[in-house]
């Protein structure tokens, strides 16, 4: 029974997502800030990656559909569903994270972005904790020679869910700011000391990130 109630909701979650985000983003009013800086890599042709924590991926997906971003995504039931969805909605795909597939997964990416796609990354996923920034995105950033961009939304009317990444959506018709951070270089080479200075540094600015995003509507 439980095995049949998991493929019930797989099913739908499969079948209707999209439809749902399109449908929800649609009746949002979403503000851009930042967008200059999603700009200015597009335009000058960088090699760059949409780093998004895992609460706050719906707007990202929405305003970017259709534009084939390689996002990577876990190997885990939950993260079949999010490629699922992704794919409906014109991303592309590639499975792993830092507990399972990450490798074949990072050499994916870096050739992605080699070949001049855009890609993107939730960094405190599959599993959490919640806002930990793991070291994949930096590593395949050095690899690729490619930015990190922060992105995350507020809302004015937030729906938070009590999953462990405080799942973040809006009521329908309220407004939304989309914010999109300062683009992040990424030193080729650092000493283990130094890479781990510098991912503390990025977790820091996702961090008061977000919290700017939220506190947008509470002015």
């Amino acid at each position: 029974m439980a095995r049949l109630k998991k493929r019930f909701i797989f099913f739908i979650a499969t079948s209707f997502g999209s439809f749902f985000i399109r449908l929800l983003g649609w009746t949002a009013r979403i503000e851009r800030q930042g967008f200059d800086h999603h700009q200015w890599l597009t335009q000058n042709n960088k090699k760059f990656i949409y780093c998004i924590w895992h609460g706050r991926i719906l707007i990202p997906i929405y305003l970017h559909q259709n534009e084939q971003i390689v996002a990577m995504v876990s190997q885990h039931n939950d993260g079949e569903i999010i490629a699922r969805i992704l794919e409906k909605m014109g991303f592309r795909t590639t499975r792993g994270s830092s507990t399972r597939g990450g490798q074949r997964a990072a050499i994916e990416m870096i050739r992605a972005l080699k070949n001049g796609s855009p890609t993107a990354i939730m960094p405190d996923g599959p599993r959490g904790p919640r806002h930990e920034f793991k070291p994949g995105a930096i590593a395949i950033a050095q690899k690729a020679g490619a930015f990190l961009l922060p992105f995350t939304f507020g809302a004015q009317k937030p729906i938070i869910f009590k999953s462990w990444d405080r799942f973040t959506l809006w009521k329908p018709f309220s407004r939304c700011l989309a914010l999109y951070g300062e683009p992040i270089p990424v030193p080729e080479k650092t000493s283990p000391e130094e890479f781990e200075q510098f991912r503390l540094a990025v977790e820091k600015k996702m961090i008061e990130q977000e919290a700017r995003a939220d506190a947008y509507f509470r002015k």
